[in-house]
């Protein structure tokens, strides 16, 4: 009579077959998301602006204040928001789009002749100067500033239906206060997973804010030293640029940068691009996102792609929506498994870290053998993670 170890089953599907279906699935979500984002990207809009201003509520009910009170100071706060962000937005746009009408009725600007008359002499041919002269002309830049005022437009249209959002969240976030107490028991990972979540998305706007503030006034007052027209509206356009990580300050840079050459030619433009490379590249490019990996636990890297990635799926509003949904898809995806330390800990969660337990099997799996050697000697079959297999007997 013999022992023999049961073969274990084998796997249902290859690792790299799960790989390829998880791709797959992903691509059709995105795809679908990508179909419907005119009602998402509201409907995520909404949620971020009632999270920002949510914590107005507990200070107001702990003083008394009835539940409907505290929800309508919630929603009349985040239309402030709402309200203010569109003026500033509006403002920018009408100024800019006025600026160019004006230079547009005034002719092509003698530094635009200086350009296209140095590109003739440098021997580059009439074509390269006519296309030069094409990408700068007043009435181009007229076009482009009207289509995208036209696209301001249309994106404003969609603030119905975040502000209908906007009431109904902030009702149904007094009602979702009681959850702790209620089912904190059975689902108290989960709130904690949501608490966590609510809370990066807080920090991570502070911090954009603060430093938006700090980079809108240097440019503002820079550009109003320099001569630059309009220097409030760059200010403004700085700041709201500033909610695009990484990349936002180039958004904010084409604009003045391209007026200062049609009103003061190259040596205004350089000045502007200096400053601009000096304080926003700085504290924008250099300081700001290590504030913001900080505050929301997420990689240098993936903050940077998340920009890129969101915006090619939902659109433009994706730029500023891309870390609060980059952290929602996290902790949907990662954060409620328990095997998926390793992909939290890549992804920048200080949070992830293995536990004891998990330590001492990788530090097993890792030694130098001599666990096995000794099972091996001893004749004993030990299986995965220490589990015994099941014999038969012949």
């Amino acid at each position: 009579m013999t022992t023999t170890p049961a073969q274990d089953p084998a796997p249902i599907l290859s690792p790299a077959t799960r790989v390829l279906l998880l791709l797959a699935a992903a691509t059709v979500t995105l795809v679908g998301v990508h179909l419907a984002q005119d009602l998402i990207t509201p409907l995520a809009l909404a949620l971020v602006i009632v999270i920002i201003c949510e914590p107005v509520r507990g200070p107001l009910e702990r003083r008394g204040w009835p539940r409907w009170a505290a929800s309508t100071t919630v929603i009349a706060l985040a239309y402030l928001v709402l309200a203010l962000m569109g003026l500033l937005l509006w403002i920018a746009g009408a100024q800019f789009v006025r600026m160019i009408e004006d230079l547009a009725s005034a002719g092509m600007p003698q530094p635009l002749d200086e350009l296209i008359a140095l590109l003739q002499t440098a021997g580059l041919g009439a074509g390269l100067a006519e296309a030069a002269s094409g990408l700068l002309d007043p009435s181009l830049l007229l076009g482009i500033a009207r289509s995208a005022w036209s696209a301001t437009l249309g994106t404003a249209t969609a603030l119905f239906f975040v502000c209908a959002y906007v009431i109904m969240m902030a009702v149904d976030g007094s009602r979702y206060r009681d959850a702790p107490r209620l089912f904190g028991a059975a689902k108290g990972p989960t709130m904690a997973r949501i608490s966590n979540l609510t809370s990066g998305i807080r920090r991570y706007y502070v911090v954009n804010a603060v430093f938006g503030a700090i980079v809108a006034i240097i440019d503002g007052l820079a550009l109003w030293w320099l001569g630059v027209p309009a220097p409030v509206v760059w200010a403004v356009l700085a700041f709201v640029t500033n909610f695009i990580p990484n990349i936002g300050f180039i958004v904010g840079l084409v604009p003045p940068a391209i007026l200062a050459f049609l009103v003061g030619g190259w040596p205004l433009m350089l000045g502007v691009v200096a400053i601009y490379c000096i304080v926003n590249v700085t504290l924008q490019v250099l300081i700001q996102p290590k504030f913001v990996s900080d505050a929301v636990g997420l990689s240098l890297t993936i903050t940077f792609f998340s920009v890129v990635f969101w915006t090619f799926v939902i659109g433009p509003l994706g730029a500023i929506l891309s870390i609060p949904l980059t952290l929602f898809s996290r902790m949907l995806l990662l954060e409620s498994d328990p095997h998926a330390t390793w992909s939290r800990w890549l992804s920048g969660d200080r949070d992830a870290v293995p536990t004891a337990k998990t330590s001492d099997a990788a530090g097993t799996a890792s030694g130098d053998g001599a666990t096995s050697d000794n099972d091996a000697e001893s004749g004993d079959d030990v299986g995965p993670a220490g589990i015994e297999p099941t014999t038969s007997t012949v």
